[in-house]
């Protein structure tokens, strides 16, 4: 009886399956038809196979929210499926995307059956553990350390004493206080050497046991998202010291050495800020930059070396142009602190990105302003001259020794000459100096052979720059040392620049066929521009950095 019974039921099982398979293959005809009449692709996620890198996207909670899902990833763009592409949600969130991405964004209508079949997939993503990344060193603490800690000594003395899981803490916090940028931990043969970058000079601070080595970097990997088990390879990861106010950004970066893993803790500080007028530019030099910046277009380029300030000085700029009607976006490698008023974007080489990928990305968001974290390359050259010749004002750095050498390097790079002489406005050479620490310095006589040398570069400014230099009076300082500068000397630092602006005559330069540095200096010199040894020694004549300082960057 029951096997007599059993063929209807199955019949009538096989027709509402058939049924419904009509009804869902209707309602993708219909869907298909809406798409057509909204202007726009459609797509059926059923059976659809979406890697999980692109369903990471758009979070579960937004898809679900939102009605809309990831479906296809490459180098350029992000397709998503979406319930209703009118949804203000879903237009904000595509505008985020693009943003976050520099990725284009393209909509396509899907049916609600296919979207919930592929909302499923989100199941089989790996549960990753939401895990807040930061050691917290409290004000308190920090003044704490303050009073402990007044000299090099005292921190050696104290990380003797002090807990392991306290020594990652201890050492930070009298980087934070030294205003050190960077903190080197360096394995040698039976110690491990800890080392401040202070005003770019390296200082030796304290060491450790080896024995100690192990659970301290475990510590640092821990918290910067490092793999532990991992020391053969070099890795790179962050975390977040917070205050009741704000927090400082950490990157960490470890190595492979012959004694061990060597660590890079470098320090951003989110209330680093500096004003144009804060660099070190002088007087007259300042208001020619003020006039150049201001202009609608053109090119402005800032050279020197790794190290020589010039992202700084393209952020202090950034900040003097950031206003309500302006927009600038911003193409960086990495980004180093954060601009109110300004896009910033990162650039990331593993997913095949380049400035000048990126470059015409950004073009179509309409800015005003542009900033080039650095010219490597002629593609990213002759893009940024292109947006200088069609109503935009970039800004960028090229890596030679001063501001001659930046049209040979252009030139070298392959751009033509005809786009290059219009596009260029301005080109500045910088480096940075120590300043010497007012809370202890005092006045010094230089040796005979270094007077002579001061003297001879002094002789050659131009004569209005002259005037206002008394030679038979010139007086020179330094720092003694002080607990206020860690008996260094020295305390901030403070740029020396040189800089020209484009006309006619370097124009007719740039068009010649080749073009040396050496005939640019000439012209430069002609052109009476102060060059940065210049520019030093005045500055070391009013008692703000050193003779030797300025000769050891120059």
């Amino acid at each position: 009886m029951d096997q007599k019974y059993a063929q209807p039921e199955d019949k009538r099982l096989e027709l509402k399956r058939k049924l419904e398979e009509l009804k869902i293959k209707k309602i993708e005809e219909e869907t298909q038809k809406k798409a057509v009449a909204l202007g726009l692709p459609y797509v059926n996620l059923k059976g659809f196979s979406i890697p999980p890198e692109t369903l990471r996207i758009v979070s579960q909670e937004e898809a679900e929210k939102n009605g809309l899902i990831p479906f296809f990833l490459d180098e350029r763009k992000v397709n998503l499926a979406v319930l209703d592409p009118f949804k203000p949600e879903v237009l904000e969130l595509k505008t985020k995307i693009e943003n976050e991405t520099n990725l284009e964004v393209f909509l396509y209508l899907t049916s609600e059956n296919s979207f919930l079949s592929a909302l499923k997939l989100y199941k089989s993503l790996p549960k990753i553990k939401k895990r807040e990344k930061g050691v917290e060193i409290t004000e308190e603490d920090l003044l704490n350390y303050q009073t402990k800690i007044k000299n090099f000594s005292d921190l050696q003395r104290e990380i003797q004493k002090c807990s392991l899981s306290d020594l990652v803490t201890l050492v930070i916090a009298t980087a934070i206080k030294s205003r050190a940028s960077d903190i080197h931990l360096e394995p040698e043969e039976e110690k491990i050497k800890f080392r401040f970058r202070i005003d770019g000079i390296l200082h030796d601070v304290a060491l450790i046991s080896k024995k100690l080595w192990p659970p301290v970097i475990s510590r640092i990997k821990l918290l910067s998202g490092l793999k532990i088990n991992i020391t053969d390879q070099p890795q790179d990861g962050h975390f977040s010291i917070f205050f009741k106010e704000e927090k400082i950004d950490v990157r960490v970066s470890t190595v492979p050495s012959s004694f061990g893993e060597s660590v890079v803790i470098r320090l951003l500080m989110p209330s680093y800020q500096i004003s144009l007028e804060n660099l070190g530019l002088r007087e007259k030099s300042l208001e020619i930059v003020k006039k150049e910046i201001s202009r609608p277009n053109g090119m402005i380029i800032v050279t020197g070396p790794t190290g020589a300030g010039k992202t700084t000085t393209l952020y202090a700029i950034l900040s003097k142009l950031a206003r309500p009607e302006v927009k600038i976006i911003t193409l960086e490698d990495p980004i180093e602190y954060e601009l109110k008023g300004v896009i910033q974007t990162q650039i990331d080489y593993s997913k095949g990105q380049t400035f000048a990928k990126n470059f015409r990305s950004i073009m179509r968001h309409d800015p005003d302003i542009i900033m080039i974290g650095e010219i490597r390359d002629q593609e990213t050259a002759e893009v940024s001259i292109q947006a200088a010749l069609t109503g935009h004002l970039v800004l960028s750095t090229l890596h030679t020794n001063d501001a001659a050498g930046a049209i040979p390097r252009f030139l070298a790079l392959g751009v033509k000459p005809f786009l290059l002489a219009p596009a260029l406005t301005m080109i500045m050479g910088q480096r940075l100096v120590r300043r010497i620490c007012q809370n202890c310095k005092e006045e010094t006589k230089l040796p005979s052979e270094l007077e002579e040398k001061v003297k001879k570069i002094l002789d050659d400014l131009p004569e209005e720059e002259k005037k206002e230099i008394d030679f038979k009076k010139l007086k020179f300082y330094q720092g003694k040392g002080c607990e206020s500068c860690q008996n260094i000397g020295y305390k901030g630092r403070i740029g020396i620049f040189e800089f020209f602006i484009n006309n006619s005559e370097i124009e007719k330069l740039i068009l010649k066929t080749t073009l040396s540095e050496d005939e640019m200096r000439k012209v430069l010199k002609e052109q009476k521009m102060i060059t940065m040894a210049q520019d030093g020694i005045l500055k070391a004549i009013k008692g703000i950095t050193t003779v030797e300082e300025v000769f050891r960057v120059v």
